[in-house]
């Protein structure tokens, strides 16, 4: 999810680069601003946090016996 919204994060700073607009906040809309909090929502996700459900906690496929695709 984080990666999701780093890629968003990183979609509306390139549109905004490509307009050549600020939307009357130079000191909020730059680059560094901009790729500090993609960066930041990058950090997060390759570090775990926010993604998703952990393994036994009832949710995510249950395979009984034999495993697909296991030869």
């Amino acid at each position: 999810m984080l990666a999701i919204a780093a890629a968003i994060v990183f979609g509306i700073w390139l549109v905004l680069d490509l307009l050549d607009t600020n939307l009357g906040a130079p000191d909020l809309f730059n680059f560094p601003t901009m790729a500090s909090i993609g960066f930041l929502l990058l950090s997060l996700y390759l570090a775990g946090v926010g993604s998703g459900p952990r393994a036994g906690t009832g949710s995510g496929r249950r395979f009984y016996g034999r495993r697909p695709g296991r030869g």
